[in-house]
């Protein structure tokens, strides 16, 4: 009976510890640590194939590649895990969405029925509030990105300098909360991002957005 290289089994077993800790800890993981366990799934499996296919250890290159898929995945660390459900709760009812985006950043994404009337860039009364609590969220190493967008409605020559407008009244009301203008930095998109069909009032209400991206330097 011939047994498997220490090697192999040592590739084996990292795998599938890795795979099975990302796949069945989904339900009761944090963000933070859901991220952890499927950076590290990732890193084994990546690590094992590198490793065999340049002639090293397979079983090295799994631990390895384990252990560098942990930390690339821990990168939504537990200060933005909090200020997400911080937002999720304040803003809960109102229409907002808070979100985890792919590269980690912490996405507020505000419709038009709380942020700015139709061809307005003035802030409605509802949108001050909430963005008083994204400001307190804040610290001195977090940078913010505030991104405009329009419905299709008008032309380009209207509608690009709008969505810059937006986002800079945005910018304006936190940098009156005490956010230095240094850390937030402001874009418009026009309409050409749109989020649902112009073709419809709802979809056009939807498309006439702000988006803030907070995110943390890299370390």
């Amino acid at each position: 009976m011939h047994h498997a290289p220490s090697s192999a089994r040592r590739t084996t077993a990292a795998v599938a510890l890795a795979c099975a800790v990302a796949l069945a800890g989904c339900e009761t993981m944090s963000e933070r640590q859901r991220g952890t366990a499927q950076g590290a799934a990732v890193g084994a499996v990546a690590g094992a194939i590198i490793g065999k296919a340049t002639g090293g250890k397979a079983g090295t290159g799994a631990v390895a590649g384990a252990a560098v898929g942990a930390v690339a995945g821990n990168l939504w660390s537990k200060r933005m895990e909090d200020k997400r459900r911080a937002m999720e709760q304040a803003t809960q009812g109102t229409g907002i969405e808070v979100a985890r985006t792919e590269d980690n950043q912490l996405k507020v994404n505000v419709p038009s029925d709380i942020s700015f009337d139709v061809g307005r860039a003035d802030l409605k009364p509802a949108l001050r509030p909430v963005l008083d609590q994204f400001a307190q969220g804040l610290d001195q190493t977090t940078t913010v990105r505030i991104v405009g967008h329009t419905d299709s409605t008008g032309s380009d020559a209207i509608n690009d300098p709008l969505s810059v407008q937006r986002a800079r009244t945005v910018s304006d009301y936190l940098q009156d909360r005490g956010v230095p203008a240094a850390r937030l930095e402001i874009a418009g998109r026009g309409a050409r991002e749109p989020v649902a069909d112009n073709a419809t009032p709802e979809g056009r209400a939807k498309n006439r957005r702000v988006e803030l991206f907070l995110r943390e330097p890299a370390a």
